[in-house]
């Protein structure tokens, strides 16, 4: 397997409706022409703005990676493909499709430059309500407490799980197809696995808001990174950029933010963050 120059990268939670946010994107280049890009979801939340980042960074990059987060998700009132729930996600792969991005419905790619090679593995699961609030020990009881506290997802409003009944039935069917292709590739290469959620709750424990947790992932996906043999895991959503480490396992948050967030420790140097090689050598 020829080895291939650069490195793998990985961003996300672009939100490029902020006019700031957008700027920072359009001046993200790689730094070899070789370098890979994983956008860990959350860029826009309009079709359109979506399309515009991802050709900008597909005409920049070697190779691009998404996986959707909860924004490109929702349905709302200014959006001109008024798609719900699958037929919206659906589009967004057909449209990644037709820039020649990947998606999680593609083929896992093989990363073979430095650090590999590794099987990169694009997941979208989603999340069911099993981070539950500190103190509650049901679904009903931990919404309940979010409602009191103020503290709630605008997922509950814009994002539709349309034909399923539920957000939560819709997770189910993603965790169980998503099993079903790792199960494929386990064993073979080492695996990166890219999801907007985070797999395991343990990140969210540095959280201010506890109550936000329950929109944050699924218990379902809690020993992956061990049972798939993972050589990292990539996120974002929670927005809170930090690298840590799982039962060996690098965990990288990968997220921008808002403005209001990242203006308040000023902008990483990586943002694109480096995955492969990693940085201090130890790969694998």
């Amino acid at each position: 397997m020829r080895e291939t120059g650069g490195a793998l990268r990985a961003i996300g939670d672009l939100h490029i409706a902020y006019a700031e946010n957008r700027d920072i994107v359009e001046k993200l280049y790689p730094e070899s022409p070789e370098d890979w890009l994983i956008v860990a979801g959350d860029v826009a939340e309009l079709m359109a703005d979506i399309e515009w980042v991802l050709t900008l960074l597909r005409d920049r990059f070697a190779k691009v990676i998404w996986v959707p987060g909860n924004h490109e998700l929702w349905t709302v009132q200014q959006e001109t493909v008024p798609y719900r729930g699958v037929e919206r996600y659906e589009a967004l792969v057909a449209l990644c499709r037709r820039l020649g991005v990947l998606t999680p419905e593609d083929p896992y790619p093989v990363w073979t430059g430095a650090g590999g090679p590794v099987r990169i593995a694009p997941l979208f699961v989603l999340y069911d309500y099993t981070f539950l609030a500190p103190g509650t020990t049901t679904r009903e009881e931990s919404l309940a407490a979010a409602h009191e506290a103020g503290i709630v997802c605008t997922d509950e409003y814009f994002l539709h799980p349309d034909p399923y009944a539920s957000r939560q039935e819709w997770c189910a069917a993603r965790v169980e197809e998503s099993e079903r292709r790792l199960t494929e590739v386990a064993g073979d290469l080492p695996l990166v696995l890219v999801n907007h959620w985070p797999l395991v709750r343990t990140p969210t424990e540095v959280m201010t808001h506890q109550e936000f947790v329950q929109w944050c992932g699924t218990v379902r996906t809690a020993d992956w990174h061990i049972r798939f043999g993972a050589a990292a895991a990539v996120y974002g959503h929670l927005h809170i950029p930090r690298s840590t480490v799982y039962d060996g396992v690098p965990f990288e948050e990968v997220s921008l933010g808002y403005p209001r967030e990242w203006r308040r420790f000023g902008l990483r140097r990586d943002l694109a963050r480096q995955i492969l090689p990693r940085p201090n050598g130890t790969d694998r």
